[in-house]
């Protein structure tokens, strides 16, 4: 019996921070980086990153119709910050890349580095308490079309959205030490948790280097 699984796209950006989050549900997480590696994947995570160099790298690794078809098969897609902008339909002065969902994103949208920011807000659908949210050069999602589904809203932006198919935050669950928008996700794949962390939203063993564990050498 061929067992699914989740696989991060590793081409540039928070690779290792994603699998050790998969780890922690019970999830075998894998890297995924040619056409081969799509096999037995139930949904596949678009990390953060820079968009642009994501966008160069799609095409030179020969991905970016990999993903095209394999979400036409049924592969589900989550796109965290920069994820989000490749999966956007609409991008503010600029040409979509994925096109897959159907949401208006502005990139750099609050400013610079230095603009980057914390905090904790509540998301009904994900987890019953607040969560922490880490923005890093952060976009904006601006507008969600039908069949898009706001999960949260802040100011005058939206933060975290869904379709169907496809979940996009403009924020880094993954460097925190918050699983619910991992647990969220797995199981929007059809995957279950381990059980002892089916409902939990803090692991209270990771630190801001668990994920160091995962890294490879190149």
């Amino acid at each position: 019996m061929l067992v699914k699984t989740i696989g991060v796209l590793d081409l540039q950006g928070d690779v290792s921070e994603h699998l050790d989050h998969l780890e922690r549900l019970g999830i075998a997480g894998v890297r995924v980086k040619e056409p081969a590696d799509f096999a037995h994947l139930a949904g596949l995570i678009i990390p953060g990153g820079e968009s642009t160099c994501l966008f160069r790298l799609l095409n030179i690794f020969g991905i970016k119709d990999v993903i095209l078809r394999e979400f036409q098969r049924g592969l589900k897609l989550w796109g965290t910050c920069a994820g989000a902008i490749l999966l956007a339909k609409n991008i503010v002065g600029e040409s979509p890349c994925l096109g897959l969902i159907d949401i208006e994103i502005e990139r750099n949208a609050f400013g610079n580095q230095l603009d980057s920011f914390a905090c904790e807000a509540l998301i009904p659908r994900v987890a019953p308490q607040p969560v922490p949210l880490t923005f890093i050069r952060a976009p904006k999602i601006i507008r969600v079309g039908i069949g898009v589904e706001v999960l949260l809203r802040q100011d005058d932006y939206i933060a975290a959205a869904e379709s169907p198919d496809i979940l996009v935050t403009i924020f880094h669950p993954e460097l925190t030490p918050c699983i619910a928008f991992h647990r969220y996700f797995a199981l929007k794949c059809g995957l279950k948790p381990r059980d002892d962390a089916e409902h939990s939203i803090i692991d209270p063993t990771w630190d801001s280097r668990s994920w160091t564990r995962h890294a490879q050498v190149a």
